[in-house]
């Protein structure tokens, strides 16, 4: 069977390394809050170039608290797109705002920017602009909008860690850069992880608070916070993984350029790499209009594919809203996505079975 994404692949990569760290944190007997965990915040601080950098307990937390630390409430709103994971919005809605949505762009799948500033009242607070399967979003166009309104933005690099917009590493070019290190992402671990990059001292040091109960130095509690670590274990991983990261995104560009050049079923529209990115490929997704068909195809041949994301936000139950009716890019793609395998260690056997059988495909 070939997956479409397979952690234990890079667990197996790197476990002589992984296996003495995960050791060494349980023989210090130190699980929280501890040496692990300030040197990758440090580590991956350096890495970005910028001052700060906190470990939180996911990517959702990370937008959240983010949020929260731009004091967005009740009767707030906030940009960003349907096209996305859910947590993203949740994030928001979890504030008392209201997400508002904008359509994406049909050749990148990222936030459409031409369209941000008809969404802009006066109580837009934030805008979230999600760098998508690994790829930026147009940044030049947001930062302009953003300063000349004075909006803050959040940068959802949940896909896109290492990831680059005219060499700026993603999450160094807004006020907040909010990262998952969920299993299958680029920077891994094994579990759940997150982490927000900021600038400011000020916001960073809120955070910091925030992310345990509000608490300052003396455990009094400054604020009202929530309760979201990263925790040793998972820290002494990323520590590891992080030394790889660029080569392991060099391997996925790799797989993504041997698909850009061998697929050759018309039928099958592939990704587009806008000439200012360096996507870094977290998921290689492809558009057809049988979806379905080709989903069921792959898996008969032992290929497992996947869908990201197979129902928009703004059509889930819980989040719908008659008034969102200029999402069409959105609702169109969103029935034709197909996510090809890609992770490090994907063996070119396995992925030229994946190219025949999809130039067969009709």
């Amino acid at each position: 069977m070939i997956f479409f994404n397979f952690p234990k692949q890079i667990y197996i990569k790197y476990k002589k390394e992984i296996d003495k760290k995960i050791f060494d944190v349980l023989k210090s007997g130190n699980y929280i809050n501890s040496y692990y965990l300030l040197k990758f915040e440090n580590s991956f601080a350096k890495y970005l170039k910028i001052k700060n950098c906190i470990g939180v307990g996911n990517a959702t937390d990370a937008i959240y608290l983010s949020l929260k630390a731009l004091n967005i409430k009740s009767g707030d709103e906030v940009i960003t797109v349907s096209h996305t994971a859910t947590g993203t919005v949740l994030s928001i809605v979890n504030t008392g705002a209201r997400p508002v949505f904008i359509d994406v762009n049909s050749d990148t799948y990222n936030m459409d920017t031409n369209l941000i500033e008809k969404k802009i009242t006066k109580k837009t607070k934030a805008i979230i602009v999600v760098h998508l399967y690994g790829q930026s979003c147009s940044m030049e166009q947001v930062l302009f909008i953003a300063k000349k309104k004075g909006i803050p933005i959040i940068e959802d690099c949940s896909q896109s860690a290492g990831g680059r917009y005219k060499n700026k590493l993603l999450g160094s070019l807004g006020n907040f850069g909010c990262y998952s290190f969920f299993p299958t992402k680029n920077l891994s671990c094994f579990g759940d992880g997150g982490m927000v990059s900021c600038n400011d001292n000020y916001l960073s040091n809120k955070i910091r608070n925030m992310r345990e109960y509000g608490w300052d130095k003396n455990r009094n509690a400054k604020y009202i916070g929530i309760n979201s670590r990263l925790d040793e274990i998972q820290a002494a991983v990323l520590m590891i993984k992080l030394k790889f990261l660029d080569k392991d995104n060099i391997e996925r560009r790799k797989i993504a350029k041997i698909y850009n050049n061998e697929i050759l079923n018309p039928n099958i529209i592939k990704p587009k790499e806008s000439s200012h990115n360096y996507h870094v490929y977290h998921l290689y997704v492809v558009r057809t209009k049988k979806r379905d068909k080709l989903i069921d195809y792959l898996k008969k041949n032992n290929i497992l594919a996947s869908i990201h994301y197979k129902i928009p936000v703004h059509k889930q139950k819980v989040y719908f809203n008659p008034k969102n009716k200029d999402l069409k890019v959105t609702e169109k793609i969103s029935k034709e996505i197909v996510s090809l395998p890609i992770y490090p260690g994907l063996n070119l056997l396995d992925q030229r079975k994946v190219i025949e059988l999809i130039n067969n495909f009709s």
